[in-house]
């Protein structure tokens, strides 16, 4: 797992900058309903997305969240007054606070299904009855663009994706969030080159394939092996769903510690 307060100073660059965050906010957007006016953005990072979310809208206020010091401090320079360090699993808003939340690229980071359960169960918590929720799934997925470095790393150990659609659809009804729509997007910028796709093996990108495993050598030697070393393959699409709470649906209210 990589350290977001060290990623936080080049996370932007590091991740296509703007044009990314512009594809990622139009996507998130398209699926947040017009009448919004209260969203709440979790894993808001650096506020890249966050910023353009607030922007796009008269009259949609919208408060962001990250649980890294350094991410929130970032976040706030872009959007004063409007970003909170919290944990996504134990939100500090009551119950139906917010018309639309988002989640882009949190998911999957998360350390198992229940980590995940509970993350859909605070959206669905805050989220005012007809609220909708928008989330990336399948993040890992996206990046499989068919070139010759997936080619390579089919090979790699692999564990389970906790941010599978199904078992996010599964979690979402489970709290009265019912299927309201999707889209994709594409990741502006963050095609692979061979020789990024090494340097990413050997800050722990993969996790199956931490720094210092003999197994990672083996996969950077097959892909310093690659023509073109620092020529980019296509960028990935990632894919959004949009899960709307249904007005009969009884909030799960947190058990206070």
């Amino acid at each position: 797992m990589l350290d977001y307060s060290q990623e936080a100073e080049r996370y932007d660059a590091s991740r296509g900058g703007e044009p990314r965050a512009a594809a990622a906010a139009e996507g998130v957007l398209g699926l947040v309903p017009g009448d919004a006016r209260r969203l709440l953005d979790l894993a808001c990072g650096t506020g890249i997305v966050t910023r353009r979310l607030a922007a796009a809208r008269d009259g949609l206020r919208v408060t962001g969240v990250d649980l890294t010091d350094a991410m929130v401090r970032r976040a706030a320079a872009r959007i004063p007054g409007a970003v909170v360090r919290a944990d996504a699993r134990r939100l500090p808003f009551p119950d139906g606070t917010f018309d639309a939340v988002t989640s882009v690229w949190l998911l999957h980071l998360l350390p198992g299904p229940a980590a995940v359960r509970a993350v859909v169960a605070e959206c669905a918590r805050v989220l005012r009855p007809g609220g909708v929720y928008v989330t990336t799934v399948d993040k890992a997925a996206g990046h499989n663009v068919g070139s010759d470095i997936d080619a390579v790393l089919a090979a790699r150990p692999r564990s389970r994706a906790v941010d599978e659609a199904a078992a996010v659809e599964t979690y979402a009804a489970a709290h009265g969030l019912l299927p309201a729509g999707r889209t994709r997007f594409p990741g502006r910028g963050q095609g692979r080159s061979p020789r990024r796709t090494i340097a990413d093996l050997r800050r722990g990108w993969f996790v199956t394939l931490p720094p210092g495993d003999p197994r990672a050598d083996t996969f950077a030697a097959r892909l310093s092996a690659l023509p073109d070393q620092d020529r980019p393959r296509p960028d990935p699409w990632f894919t959004l769903r949009a899960f709307q709470k249904t007005v009969g649906a009884a909030t799960r209210r947190r058990t206070p510690e």
